[in-house]
């Protein structure tokens, strides 16, 4: 019984302490730190119109490159101040003129030969009418058979003549192609020759270039496709100039130089390498031969490329810097921060174009947070930037 006492005696004197603690729980002497609200810059998101523009880049390439050869064989005696590699010259200008001597003199030949081949011909003529006469006077009322009246005399010699004039036409071609003509405005790429060479219609004498304008073939993003209006194939003949796409031209050579175009046609296939369409942009007066100041492109130059797309209506557009992981973004609503997860319709290195996740007049948080839990209090700084700029 004793024992029995003790134990309950314990019990009782446990439960009593466990009450005691329960009922009045010990306070703690410290005090917890308030937790200082996060201090973020804002945004107010408004609709507005997007203007997409699409990144690419290429080489500058000419519209026309050719090289031009001799018609007649010679030796080089003279050529033009603008035969010169980067001189620019005009449709039609000399560019080399060769030796004349021996062209003239079978110039001259072939004039003496239709000279000759008239005279045979008159004579002809004035035996053919005297035929006719001699068969009048023997009484003949019947038509003269072609040997008496000497057609076949008369029709050799006036072939004589044509194959004289053409091969006086002839030599008189090779004359005039003793002046090598530009075939079109341009500019020498590569001369080849020069004066006292001898040359033939084999021998390659420069490579020259159209200048009217260069074309820059570009690459386009498969992702970027729907948000721009490709002139394709036929259709482009009858799409008015100023409403194909239009491109800024940028250069690390040139860094306060740009240079305008216009998308002119696509290609008909997408690249095998790199599954990208390409698209073919052209570049009006490249040298700034209309616009005095203008910097000249070079052929085989790099630039990078800013292509006008679609105008997007009435969107939501962000700075990427406030998207993280290409997922989510951060809000400021009531005092706390909220993630709101997004889905991107378009976007390039600077903005994103929101599909779904946000609405219009919510408060996005531009700044780098890294991960903070949704809840966070925080409270707003004034932010100086416009959406947009």
């Amino acid at each position: 019984m004793k024992k029995s006492l003790i134990a309950a005696a314990m019990f009782g004197v446990f439960f009593l302490i466990a009450f005691l603690i329960v009922k009045f729980p010990p306070k703690s002497q410290q005090k917890l730190p308030d937790v200082k609200p996060v201090a973020v810059e804002v945004i107010r998101l408004k609709k507005q119109d997007i203007q997409v523009k699409i990144d690419s880049f290429g080489t500058v390439k000419p519209r026309t490159q050719t090289t031009i050869y001799p018609q007649v064989s010679g030796q080089i005696v003279n050529i033009s101040g603008a035969f010169r590699p980067g001189r620019f010259f005009k449709k039609g200008d000399v560019l080399v003129s060769l030796d004349r001597r021996d062209l003239e003199a079978e110039v001259n030949i072939a004039k003496a030969d239709v000279l000759s081949a008239k005279q045979q011909l008159a004579e002809e003529e004035a035996r053919v009418k005297q035929a006719k006469l001699d068969w009048s006077r023997l009484g003949n009322t019947e038509q003269a058979p072609d040997l008496v009246l000497r057609k076949p005399q008369l029709e050799a010699a006036l072939a004589k003549l044509l194959s004289q004039e053409a091969r006086l036409n002839k030599a008189q071609l090779g004359l005039e192609r003793t002046s090598i003509k530009a075939p079109f405005d341009g500019r020498v790429l590569k001369q080849l020759v020069d004066v006292g060479q001898l040359v033939s219609n084999s021998t390659a004498l420069a490579e020259i270039y159209a200048t009217d304008y260069v074309e820059v073939r570009l690459p386009i993003k498969n992702k970027d496709l729907p948000f721009i209006a490709l002139p394709d194939g036929g259709r482009m003949a009858k799409v008015d100039k100023v409403k194909l796409p239009k491109v800024t031209f940028y250069s690390d050579l040139n860094l306060h130089q740009t240079w305008q175009g216009r998308v002119i046609r696509t290609e008909s296939a997408f690249d095998e390498l790199s599954q990208q369409l390409f698209v073919v942009a052209q570049i009006d007066d490249p040298y700034g031969l209309q616009h005095a100041g203008g910097i000249s492109l070079k052929i085989g130059q790099y630039v990078t490329a800013v292509i006008d797309g679609r105008r997007l209506r009435q969107v939501i557009s962000i700075p990427n810097r406030a998207i993280y992981q290409n997922s989510y973004v951060y809000v400021f609503n009531d005092g706390v921060l909220l993630k709101k997860p997004i889905t991107i319709t378009w976007q390039n290195d600077k903005v994103s174009v929101i599909e779904s996740g946000l609405s219009e007049g919510d408060k996005l948080v531009i700044t780098t947070l890294g991960q903070i839990l949704s809840g966070t209090k925080a409270k707003v700084i004034e932010s100086k930037e416009r959406l947009g700029q």
